[in-house]
């Protein structure tokens, strides 16, 4: 049985982090492009990913990137998105799709946009997926199976290439959603931005505490404090850009935030056993429903690994005596 033709013939990935080099593993996989491109900033990245094999080609600037690709995808911090578009205006193909992988899309459309030329189509998306991994060797193929992929299409777009971006993204794995640019910074603010932000805020907390060491943060991170840290790991850079380009969004989620804490705080202090139960239970449920999607795994402890049991005997305190 011969393999479909590919859904694009030149595809051009500016980044190659996390997100490009999954893109460019999962794309040459799924046969979803017939050349694949790469650039980065770093000449120490670019060299990375040639050693790796990520790409057929990859090149010293982003303009030589785009190059007759009919599909580029700028995938770096949103903060310098602007900046590349500009520098790849000129550069690109007519009826090229423009794409982008960043988590804010109001930004993206404000500071790409002008750069564009009208020849191309221009699709914001947003594949929310990730690690608190970064560069190229962090990235692989598996990353958007099953992880949803949104995309943010101008209300004049090109319906058909809309359909073709989505059908290159249901082709790594990910499912497609469509949404309007700010109903998608609204959405990210509590489901993605806000809790990185927490989880920046108590990592730093604990850190500043006097009271406890270091040392004992670190041994007794076992609990939620362990949990939190994985995501306080993730990319400083990436993540300072996107509060600072959603921050409309996120000061909302914050200010919301701020009241239902106040609200738990007044509980505790009241000894209102009965609000921090319902409350619990409440967000307990919505837990449940995130599993139930399919969208994280019910196995116990998040699924992480756990060793075996000793096969030593018992210390004498906790060994069965005979009666």
């Amino acid at each position: 049985m011969s393999k479909p033709e590919p859904l694009f013939n030149r595809l051009a990935l500016i980044g190659a982090g996390l997100i490009g080099s999954s893109i460019a593993r999962a794309a040459r996989a799924q046969g979803a492009a017939r050349t694949i491109v790469a650039t980065a900033r770093s000449p120490k990245t670019r060299r990375r990913v040639a050693e790796l094999g990520l790409a057929d080609q990859v090149v010293e600037s982003n303009a030589a990137a785009v190059e007759g690709a009919d599909l580029v995808i700028v995938s770096i911090p949103v903060g310098e998105c602007g900046t590349v578009a500009k520098e790849i205006g000129a550069h690109l193909a007519a009826g090229a799709v423009v794409s982008d992988v960043g988590s804010v899309k109001g930004a993206i459309v404000r500071d790409m946009a002008p750069y564009l030329p009208k020849k191309v189509h221009f699709i914001p998306a947003h594949p929310v997926a990730g690690t608190e991994y970064s560069g190229p060797d962090a990235g692989f193929a598996e990353l958007f199976v099953n992880r949803w992929c949104i995309l943010t299409p101008p209300v004049d777009a090109d319906a058909k290439m809309v359909e073709k971006l989505a059908a290159f993204w249901r082709l790594l794995g990910a499912n497609v959603e469509l949404m309007a640019p700010d109903h998608h910074d609204l959405v990210l603010a509590i489901t993605s931005h806000l809790p990185h932000l927490i989880a920046y805020t108590i990592v730093g907390t604990a850190d500043e505490l006097q009271a406890v060491t270091r040392s004992e943060v670190l041994k007794f991170s076992a609990g939620g404090f362990r949990d939190f840290t994985r995501i306080a790991a993730s990319d400083p850079t990436m993540w300072r850009d996107v509060f600072l380009a959603n921050k409309d969004a996120v000061l909302e989620m914050l200010g919301r935030f701020n009241e239902d804490v106040s609200a738990l705080t007044k509980a505790i202090r009241k000894g209102d056993g009965d609000a921090l139960f319902e409350h619990f239970e409440r967000t307990r449920a919505i837990r449940k429903g995130i599993v139930d999607i399919g969208q994280d795994s019910p196995t116990p402890d998040f699924g992480r690994p756990h060793p075996d049991l000793p096969h030593e005997p018992l210390p004498k305190p906790y060994a069965s005596e005979k009666n």
